[in-house]
């Protein structure tokens, strides 16, 4: 039994700044553990590498939801990153931060400290945008930020397209009001991903005072007189358990964080006894609200363009994305997912920008089935403020067997009502004068469908996760009796555990989460050396 200042549960996109920041201190000793393994795998570098990843036990949780009833009974993967760097080693790479008026209504909340102002300077101290230092962005932080390295005349014409419905061009989305059309930036750097392992851990990992661990199993927190006093995890078939001086992190993710909070007996109390488990602490919000953003995928084929579908296909075109790459570090192997994105407002009761676009120029049946034979490009569109929530709850005491993941897509009239909005933007921007040329026809859901019943039937069968799980450990005020957390990212009702990755947010942004993700940690670990300070 060893004895460390800190242990942080997960080595994700949150735990790497936190151990990066808080090993700092040569005096401190810190514990990292990770389920995962270490990122040394070709595919979690190469940009184009999540097509790999997605879907693969080396780099995946593997998860999967409940069948969800407004997906017309369909469970869904789930990915999650098993990795050093959690997801941030095989998602899309987009740099977002949402908008102002995210973190403002959290600071309406009674969440002092988290508001636009407050959390616009921590973005720009861990930034190093490709662009340098300016009113909106850092340079000389951990997390690089570039512009793509490949363009798509398909997608500049989307653009045009979108111009002509009334959806302004704009230089950047990371200003607070990302409402227009703009190439996505992306965590890359020339030409390689860029996720929080490389930026945040890697340069951490010579300090003598920082312990990483790869391939645990955590079990839980102990607790004594009210006190997170050590941790239970499994390596290498063999139970050991840490002790902390100071504090207790968890930062397993959306996901992971409440599994681990309900193990250690802290969560509803009846859930608990129905378990077996006893109850340490009555929060009923554990692994309550979760907020997703659903991905509906209409795809559009095109005549007389290039696509990734038709590029593909050609054995010579396709070695030469591979010779691009190799000597350039450019072309279709740096792309992520998604290279174009557009935010609008799905009607004029919303003041913000509530629907983003992801326009990729490629189409497919799902990740890993393989490119339709077809010339065709998909203008994928989120809800980036659903009123849905779901849940995520151990499903045994068992932390080897899988938690019950219930997102309850579209359980609301209002996401309904979103969700056929979305396949109506999507029409109003593909049907415009600057793509007539290349004859766009609707492929799904087929232009056939047009009754509002319909087109949210539609929705439900397109819908897909874009993996953004959050909120299943949100922070809250002390009258809110769902909130598991304070404002400072403290367990309620104990000392010296805390949760800090994305299951803290009490709304999910609107947009990309990877990158608040890290603004949330780096936040955090000023907050408890301050703590630490007294």
């Amino acid at each position: 039994m060893e004895t460390y200042d800190y242990i942080i549960a997960g080595a994700g996109s949150a735990g790497c700044v936190l151990a990066n920041r808080l090993s700092a201190d040569p005096n401190t000793r810190v514990l990292l553990l990770e389920g995962g393994s270490k990122d040394n795998w070709i595919w979690f570098h190469i940009p184009v590498g999540y097509l790999f990843a997605i879907g693969n036990p080396r780099a995946d949780w593997m998860f999967k939801t409940e069948a969800e009833a407004g997906l017309g009974g369909r469970a869904l993967a789930y990915p999650r990153g098993k990795v050093l760097g959690g997801s941030s080693a095989i998602n899309a790479m987009v740099y977002m931060r949402g908008q102002a008026a995210d973190y403002d209504h959290w600071r309406q909340l009674g969440l002092s400290g988290w508001g636009w102002d407050d959390v616009l300077p921590i973005f720009k101290s861990v930034e190093d945008h490709a662009d340098g230092a300016s009113a909106y962005h850092g340079a000389g932080g951990e997390w690089r930020v570039e512009h793509p390295r490949i363009a798509w005349d398909v997608l500049d014409r989307i653009r045009d397209a979108a111009e002509s419905a009334g959806v302004k061009k704009i230089p950047d989305f990371n200003t607070g009001d990302n409402e227009g059309t703009s190439y996505f930036q992306v965590n890359q750097k020339a030409g390689r991903r860029w996720s929080a392992a490389r930026g945040f851990l890697r340069p951490a990992l010579t300090r003598p005072n920082l312990t990483v661990l790869t391939g645990v199993t955590v079990d839980k927190v102990r607790v004594k007189g009210g006190r997170a006093v050590s941790l239970d995890y499994t390596r290498d078939r063999k139970r050991h358990e840490a002790l902390a001086a100071r504090e207790i992190i968890l930062s397993a993710g959306a996901v992971g964080s409440p599994a681990i909070l309900e193990r250690s007996g802290i969560g509803d109390g009846e859930r608990l006894r129905s378990l077996g488990i006893e109850t340490v602490t009555h929060l009923p919000g554990v692994g309550e609200n979760l907020q997703d953003h659903l991905q509906i995928r209409p795809i559009f084929k095109v005549h007389g363009i290039k696509t990734l579908n038709s590029e593909y296909r050609n054995l010579f075109r396709r070695a030469m994305m591979g010779v691009d790459y190799a000597l350039r570090r450019r072309g279709p192997l740096t792309m992520a997912p998604s290279q174009v994105g557009a935010f609008v407002r799905s009607n004029e009761r919303v003041a913000t920008a509530n629907l983003e676009f992801h326009f990729q120029p490629l189409s497919l049946d799902d990740w890993g089935k393989g490119l339709h034979p077809f010339g065709a490009f998909t203008a994928s569109v989120c809800n980036l403020r659903p009123t849905s929530r779901g849940s995520i709850h151990l499903s045994s005491p068992s932390p080897e067997d899988q938690p019950s993941i219930r997102p309850n897509y579209l359980s609301t009239e209002e996401d309904r009502q979103v969700a056929a909005e979305s396949l109506e933007w999507a029409r109003r921007i593909v049907f415009q004068k600057p793509l007539e040329p290349y004859k766009p026809e609707e492929y799904k859901p087929g232009a056939h469908v047009t009754e509002r019943g319909d087109l949210v039937k539609a929705a439900g069968e397109l819908g897909t996760t874009i993996f953004h799980p959050v909120g299943t450990a949100k922070m809250g005020t002390d009258d809110d009796q769902m909130a598991v957390l304070d404002a400072r990212l403290r367990v309620r009702g104990l000392r010296g555990l805390r949760v800090v990755d994305a299951s803290v947010m009490p709304t999910i942004t609107s947009g990309n989460t990877n990158s608040p993700t890290i603004m949330i940690a780096e936040k955090a670990s000023r907050m408890i050396i301050e703590d630490a300070k007294g």
